[in-house]
């Protein structure tokens, strides 16, 4: 197998494998032995997803998350340098967006290493082609401040970059803050401006919905409530 650094996808929930992995992934993950993660236990499970044989003991786990010292990941890309292939595995969706894969990342195009990305499920991109939204001009702007007032100001300043640049805004929120989110926007956002809400995406509880905001305030509210979701911003 060709010594690179992988960007393995996995599955945004307890999806079936199956529906969003393709079955070129499974073969290159059985042909490798270390992995860089963000979290260990997620990583063992979702490999042992892939493929219930697989012998989860004799693989090696660095892991990179936001707490990993950048100073000493350049020892995570050592068994790429001794030819072997390395996988680098997000929490969900696709590796190094909105995730601190992409620092290993960078480092393996700064050493000169190959770099394979391989498909599968972006939440972002999925939420983005279901909102009816510009797809042609769009920022993903990570999470919003959580102190009201600073998150009240991000909010007006996303609305106002969808109505001069007619640029689509997507950012996201922990799963648990989602409805003080969803409050805020409401209570901030133009009565015509439209918004997308894309919850639980490929998983059972699927939700995707797209309204104004003057319709959202008409409706009850989603239940999305620690669920994971894309928020998404339009004229």
């Amino acid at each position: 197998m060709e010594a690179a650094l992988y960007l393995i996808p996995t599955t945004l929930g307890d999806t079936d494998a199956s529906r969003v992995i393709p079955q070129y992934n499974c073969e290159v993950i059985a042909g490798i032995q270390h992995f860089i993660v963000e979290n260990v236990r997620s990583a063992r499970r979702f490999l042992k997803k892939i493929n219930k044989a697989v012998d989860i003991d004799a693989l090696t786990f660095y892991v990179l998350d936001e707490h990993t010292n950048m100073q000493e990941i350049d020892a995570y890309l050592e068994p790429l340098k001794n030819g072997n292939a390395v996988g680098l595995l997000s929490e969900a969706g696709c590796p190094a967006i909105a995730d601190p894969g992409a620092a290993i990342v960078l480092l393996a195009h700064k050493n000169h290493m190959r770099v394979v990305p391989l498909a599968g499920p972006s939440a972002l991109l999925l939420a983005l082609m279901a909102s009816g939204f510009n797809g042609q001009q769009f920022a993903f702007n990570g999470y919003l401040p959580t102190k009201p007032h600073e998150r009240v100001q991000k909010i007006k300043l996303l609305e106002t970059r969808a109505y001069k640049e007619n640029q689509t805004q997507i950012f996201i929120e922990a799963p648990y803050r989602n409805m003080q989110l969803l409050e805020s926007l409401l209570a901030t956002l133009r009565t015509q401006t439209k918004l997308c809400i894309a919850a639980g995406l490929t998983c059972a509880e699927e939700y995707i919905c797209t309204k104004s905001v003057a319709e959202w305030k008409k409706s009850s509210p989603p239940k999305i409530n620690k669920v994971p979701a894309i928020f998404l911003l339009y004229v």
